[in-house]
């Protein structure tokens, strides 16, 4: 039963027997101190004028109806100028036992999306080298919104982008033939504007072992040997270290297979066909000036050579033909002046308002106090790969998801290896196995978590008792937040809350050594909570670990 969503039924009835309407700038929120109770609403200040009466003598008796109408209210009291204030009784606030006991993993669900087909393009880093710690941010974002979605009831599908024609491919060919020439003892020296990594080098040795008659092929057929063999290889790499991240994709689209199916000509026919596309100077010009832009934009240059918003919006295009709702593409920061330009060519296309761009804020990565250097084109770069060897995927999932994506991120690799409780993702995860390590005690014990009811509820009115409740009872509403505003962190910053109370309700109350029943109703409360830890971790991709070190002390 939600707090918020029956204080506002019992207001609209209370309204209604009053034959009063319900004003559309209602607010109903916590008051600021807990002294003023669980909720405030505004409605007697803003019908104080159509109902001809005062404020706070229309807040009065909207109290009295309420009052005469529900046992679920401990305390209802008029505040300041007409603020109606309500305090749940103890009993209201142990429903939500039955609610966590009864849904198990699916607490927090909904039927917020109603089905709407929703897909999510997140990562699709150019196959030029290994993910770095960017796309790491990038990827536990798009991988924990579509947990998000999915568990809000949307139907949705995850997406990777292989940018796999283009400039940055042919540099890639051309690095490492390179690489292959010197390896053979050709005295060439370095091109200005090549891939350096030493991933480069690896791959040219390997084409070099396997392909020992590769010059004796045209040099450019033994280019694209040298693309399709790095290509491969960098794509499987990425795919690895993505499973090894708990983050995966339910396609992986190609930007060649756009070409190639004709579907880049099909959308400059669709784009020619709206007048919202020209030729000049030999190049295609898409009139991005008439949907707001500052200048008009080239689709295909005078050599042929197409620019990369052709093929986006050739892809975007192909998204909406697919049936897809609604589309959410995660970004780097640095392509935040390309949104308007994306989202005024989706527009074109028929579909205002149902691309979505979310921009991902750089990382980073201090080691030892010192920052560390990334550049994909110089080699020096911490992959993500390495990043999570280092510290686990765990703790890389909960600290790119604490923060908000357009802010940028301090990723300490040293706090979130720390066993300690400064460690934020410890801190949640120890939460959890701190009840369970009392539940594998109590069993021991002979001690089993009562039955949610009034006989154990009887046991757990304690200040401490209540604020768990009332922690747990937010959790639905704090993932729909989430699910609307995609905005997983603010599942991490709920979670922490979370974990704050039960270690301070374990560190005021003991529960093994309370007595049997008391014992029984906290490991019910307890057991509840760890339940809801757990279901907010799997949102965030993070693991819920049953045992930790540390969590070997007395259970309370």
């Amino acid at each position: 039963m939600k707090a918020k969503q029956y204080f506002e039924d019992a207001l609209r009835a209370a309204l209604t027997r009053m034959d009063l309407p319900w004003p559309e700038k209602t607010l109903i929120e916590p008051p600021r101190e807990r002294k003023f109770g669980d909720y405030s609403a505004n409605v007697a200040m803003l019908l104080a004028g159509p109902a001809k009466r005062k404020p706070r003598d229309l807040a009065e008796e909207l109290a009295a109806d309420l009052r005469g109408q529900s046992t679920h209210f401990e305390r209802i009291e008029v505040a300041g100028p007409g603020f109606l204030n309500v305090t749940f009784a103890q009993g209201f606030w142990h429903t939500i036992l039955d609610d966590v006991q009864a849904a198990g993993a699916a607490y927090g669900a909904s039927a917020l999306g109603k089905g709407r087909k929703v897909q999510v393009e997140y990562v699709s880093a150019n196959p030029t080298g290994p993910l770095h710690i960017g796309h790491g941010r990038g990827a536990a974002l798009g991988d924990s919104l579509a947990r998000l979605l999915r568990k809000t009831g949307h139907d949705v599908s995850c997406e990777y982008y292989i940018n796999d024609a283009g400039r940055q491919m042919r540099i890639l060919g051309d690095s490492v033939w390179l690489r292959l020439r010197q390896l053979s003892g050709q005295d060439i020296p370095d091109l200005e504007d090549f891939y350096r990594g030493d991933y480069i080098k690896d791959i040219a040795a390997r084409i070099y072992r396997e392909n020992p008659d590769i010059f004796n092929l045209p040099e450019s057929q033994a280019i694209d040997i040298c693309f399709r063999e790095a290509v491969d290889e960098i794509l499987a790499g990425i795919k690895q270290d993505l499973r090894d991240f708990r983050v995966g994709h339910d396609v992986w689209f190609s930007e060649k297979s756009l070409v190639d199916a004709g579907k880049i000509d099909a959308a400059f026919a669709d784009l020619a066909g709206r007048g919202l596309s020209y030729e000049q100077d030999g190049a295609l010009w898409f009139r991005t000036t008439d949907l707001g832009d500052d200048k008009d934009r080239v689709l295909k240059k005078s050599t042929g050579e197409l620019t990369y918003f052709a093929s986006d919006i050739a892809y975007h295009r192909d998204k909406f033909e697919r049936g897809f709702d609604r589309v959410i593409d995660i970004w780097g920061a640095d392509h935040h002046g390309y949104v308007p330009r994306m989202q005024a060519a989706v527009e074109a296309l028929g579909h205002k308002g149902q691309l979505q761009v979310i921009l991902v804020q750089l990382v980073s990565l201090l080691k030892d106090g010192e920052q560390v250097a990334m550049s994909t084109r110089a080699g020096k770069f911490e992959t993500l790969a390495d990043v999570v060897a280092y510290v686990g995927a765990d703790a890389a999932r909960f600290l790119f998801l604490s923060r908000k994506s357009d802010s940028p991120l301090e990723f300490d690799l040293e706090l979130v290896r720390r066993k300690s409780m400064d460690n934020p993702v410890y801190y949640v995860q120890y939460a959890h196995a701190r009840v369970h390590s009392m539940l594998a005690k109590a069993r021991e014990a002979g001690i089993a978590p009562a039955q949610p009811g009034a006989a154990a509820c009887a046991h757990l009115g304690t200040p401490e008792d209540l604020e768990l409740c009332r922690l747990m009872e937010r959790f639905p509403d704090i993932v729909a937040a989430a699910a609307e505003t995609l905005a997983p962190h603010v599942v991490s910053h709920y979670l922490g809350e979370l974990a704050a109370g039960l270690h301070k309700y374990y560190t005021q109350h003991h529960v093994l050594s309370a007595g049997p029943e008391v014992a029984s109703a906290r490991l019910l409360l307890l057991s509840c909570v760890a339940a809801t830890l757990a279901a907010g971790l799997e949102l965030l991709g993070v693991s819920a670990p049953e045992r930790m070190d540390q969590v070997s002390e007395d259970a309370a």
